[in-house]
């Protein structure tokens, strides 16, 4: 097994699951992947996609095939992100039910880019540049901050829903609603400014752990026999180990780094005069 991190597990467990749940349903992930019902072939199509994102989500937990793993499933959710997504946008650009749609597929993209970035061998570094290189792997994190702002949104549009997936015994239902979407959103700004990039990531990825543990894996203990309920908690996992692979893009970023701390005199002198 070759398994880099946190995030590398949960991203490789989550897509897995959702292709086993494909598998025995034969269907697609729901919501997250919205293929037309009159779309040709859609049944054997599903199937498919569910074989892809298990063997996937397996080959990313072995050392000879994580990085060819973790580029096609990048390209995969690319597909979401494009093929699925997008038009249902562009249809309704009203709509934030669709912006978050597009918003999570996104996420789930950059972080299987990064992932890619990170497990790529030299002469895949060398062959795909503009995808592992600091300047991709930057592309990805704005891509990613970008996407953060229609979650967090969302948290004020549905709060009603967000709040009820809360369990009873936490308090302040409507209060934890509002604070996530803060939450969201702060991560956007901080990664797109440049702002305590890794620190904020770091604590999104932090954030959506955390409501894998406490709300998603109990509202399926509770309904074990609903296919929403525990698409709920694969794509929860596969989103909190793409957020967790965004952060560890960054870990040679200070975590109080911010775009415009001013540099150590001797620094300065040696940019100067060096």
């Amino acid at each position: 097994m070759r398994v880099t991190g946190i995030g590398h597990l949960l991203f490789a467990l989550g897509l897995a699951g959702l292709g086993v749940l494909s598998l025995f349903s034969g269907d697609f992930a729901y919501v997250w992947q919205p293929v037309p019902m009159g779309v040709p072939l859609r049944e054997i199509l599903a199937y498919l996609s569910g074989a892809l994102l298990l063997a996937c989500g397996l080959g990313l937990l072995v050392k000879r095939t994580a990085s060819p793993a973790a580029l096609v499933l990048a390209a995969f959710l690319l597909g979401w992100v494009l093929v699925l997504q997008v038009p249902r946008v562009a249809d309704a650009p009203r709509n934030v039910g669709m912006w978050l749609g597009l918003a999570e597929s996104t996420v789930l993209m950059t972080g299987g880019w990064t992932l890619f970035a990170s497990l790529a061998g030299s002469q895949s570094r060398a062959r795909l540049q503009f995808l592992t290189s600091d300047r991709g792997t930057r592309l990805a994190r704005i891509l990613f901050g970008l996407a953060c702002l229609p979650l967090g949104l969302s948290h004020f549009i549905y709060t009603a829903g967000t709040a009820g997936m809360i369990p009873a015994w936490i308090p302040a239902h409507l209060g934890f609603a509002y604070l996530a979407g803060i939450g969201h959103i702060a991560t956007g700004l901080a990664v797109l400014c440049g702002v305590l990039p890794r620190l904020a990531a770091t604590c999104e990825a932090a954030m959506i752990t955390l409501f894998v543990i406490l709300l998603h894996i109990p509202a399926a203990a509770a309904q074990p026999s609903s296919r929403f309920a525990w698409t709920m908690v694969f794509v929860a996992t596969a989103l909190a180990g793409a957020i967790w692979n965004i952060a560890a893009s960054l870990r040679n970023t200070a975590w109080l780094w911010t775009r415009w701390s001013p540099q150590p005199a001797s620094s300065s002198a040696q940019s100067r005069f060096g």
